[in-house]
């Protein structure tokens, strides 16, 4: 197992969302105020109401990606092979930009965690080219594995995840 996905295994977003795969493009996730989305990390409620900036490596713009934010957590453990709750899709994304770049294919929805801790994951995927990305029918009930599969996306080439909880009134202080 590599260094770059072993956080990944530790927090089983490989295993419950993706199957084990080799990251070949980077990803950088910033929510404001500078807040950098680094693997096994808590972000508070209030950080992440707003959508990040999202920064996709790669070396060629000709290079479709596609971006998926999912929460295999919700609404609360679930069979890691049945349901995810999509909080964020981008299709069509120009390798070596950002997300502002693609189409925005499924609008941001705040993560609000109500129960336990939930993990949130960005998933990267190289496209097979541009507009061969179909939106899927819902948030609920999402899959990324049956979404990738559908869409012939293959396995990610660069994942991201961060912890989320309820933030009560003592947390904020």
């Amino acid at each position: 197992m590599s260094r770059t996905t072993e956080p990944l295994t530790v927090g089983r977003v490989i295993g419950e969302v993706v199957d084990i795969f080799t990251p070949s493009v980077k990803l950088n996730v910033i929510y404001n105020p500078n807040k950098q989305v680094a693997n096994g990390h808590e972000l508070m409620p209030s950080v992440i109401a707003e959508k990040p900036r999202v920064d996709i490596g790669g070396d060629d713009m000709r290079t479709a990606y596609t971006l998926i934010m999912t929460d295999p957590d919700y609404p609360g453990p679930s069979d890691p092979y049945l349901k995810e709750h999509l909080h964020w899709m981008v299709t069509d994304i120009p390798g070596t930009t950002d997300v502002s770049f693609g189409k925005e294919t499924v609008e941001y929805e705040t993560p609000k965690p109500v129960v336990g801790i939930h993990r949130y994951v960005f998933l990267l995927f190289k496209q097979r080219g541009r507009q061969t990305v179909r939106a899927p029918a819902s948030r609920d009930n999402f899959n990324t594995r049956k979404f990738s599969q559908e869409n012939g996306l293959g396995l990610p080439v660069a994942a991201v995840y961060f912890n989320a909880q309820r933030e009560t009134a003592a947390r904020r202080r």
